[in-house]
């Protein structure tokens, strides 16, 4: 069925068909109907070509209200209390306003459904892009937003089914390292607690956990291992009780959220466990606070503002070159050891960040150079 509105009688064509006749993006054909520059002279000519073949017309009235909003970026992201996307926010905001543009803040407090009313929302406003954190269900909006010529820029989780660009941290690599240094310590019994595994995030850290017992020659703990489905304290709390209930006990934990560490923390003193004498804990991500709690908290740090300056990156090189390949920055993440996992603190220097270009395989790595910190 031929998309098309109603115009007096007759079906007005319109920029996704001539996108399809061209052969390219719907951005592309709104950058070249608009004037707005950027696009390579070949594809200009193909874009006029097929809008002269299907006597495309843009519309006055509706160019006009998105040049209105074309200096706003939107951004939605799960939680407005974490303090990682705070910093996230942060980073993208000082970008974004360093090249003219506003960020339009959409929290979904991870509710699938507020998601979507929140892309629906964006939409309506005419923002020149978004950069996003999808929920563990991801709306179906994502692709209606591309369809409508709307750049997309996943940050920290990997969107499925999604072709677009993305910033996120080496998190198979972080959770790798911190279950190493537990395992360096003597434990063997090591828990692994996390958010929901449909999360990209989640399934990464966890190949991190298991790989590390692979490497050291040991068998993966079947049997320690708790998803939840939100990032809270009470969730923390929730799971640390699950594991401490089973029996035969874990001697250390990853807890892959600076809130449900907090939540874990409280239920091992109230069941009367010293941290690390009778339990060793490392956090994933970390805060001003961690380094002041009793014990101070062994973290695996994430580059937070860097995951948001990267994203408004990509972003606006997206707009400058709709058509440009689809790019993936990958930050590293570092291993800050404190005196929670029953370790001498020390500090791990950080290593550069890494690219992997996903057009065919996201596996496939390369060295960024244009984005670097």
């Amino acid at each position: 069925m031929r998309t098309a509105s109603e115009t007096q009688g007759h079906l007005t064509p319109t920029v996704k068909e001539v996108a399809r006749l061209a052969g390219v993006s719907t951005a592309t054909v709104s950058r070249v109907m608009s004037g707005a520059g950027g696009v390579r002279k070949e594809l200009v000519r193909r874009v006029q070509n097929a809008a002269q073949k299907l006597g495309y017309r843009p519309n006055p009235a509706g160019r006009n209200l998105r040049s209105r909003s074309t200096r706003t970026i939107g951004m939605v992201f799960p939680d407005i209390e974490n303090t990682f996307y705070a910093s996230v926010i942060g980073g993208a905001e000082e970008v974004l306003q360093s090249a003219g543009y506003s960020l339009l803040l959409a929290n979904y407090a991870e509710d699938p459904a507020r998601e979507t009313v929140q892309l629906s929302t964006l939409r309506a406003e005419h923002v020149a892009g978004i950069l996003f954190a999808a929920s563990r269900k991801p709306s179906v909006e994502y692709k209606s937003v591309l369809s409508a010529g709307i750049s997309l820029v996943a940050v920290s989780r990997i969107p499925d089914g999604l072709n677009v660009d993305l910033a996120t941290v080496s998190n198979q690599e972080g959770a790798r390292q911190a279950i190493e240094h537990l395992i360096r310590l003597g434990h063997r019994r090591i828990g692994f607690i996390d958010g929901p595994v449909s999360l990209s995030t989640t399934r990464e850290r966890h190949a991190g956990y298991a790989q590390a017992f692979r490497d050291a020659g040991l068998a993966v703990p079947r049997d320690l291992t708790v998803y939840s489905d939100f990032y809270h304290p009470a969730a923390g709390c929730e799971a640390v009780s699950k594991l401490l209930n089973a029996g035969n006990r874990p001697s250390a934990l990853l807890v892959v959220s600076n809130n449900m560490v907090l939540g874990a923390m409280e239920v091992l003193r109230e069941r009367g466990l010293e941290i690390p004498k009778d339990m060793a804990i490392v956090g994933f991500g970390d805060t001003p606070s961690a380094a002041l709690l009793c014990p101070p908290l062994t973290v695996v740090a994430q580059p937070a503002r860097e995951i948001g300056a990267t994203g408004a990156r990509l972003l606006l090189e997206r707009l400058q070159n709709p058509d440009r390949p689809r790019r993936s920055i990958v930050l590293d993440t570092q291993l800050i050891v404190r005196e929670s996992c029953g370790a001498k603190s020390n500090t791990r220097p950080v290593a550069a960040s890494r690219e992997r270009n996903h057009r065919d395989d996201l596996a496939k790595k390369e060295r960024d150079t244009a984005l670097q910190r």
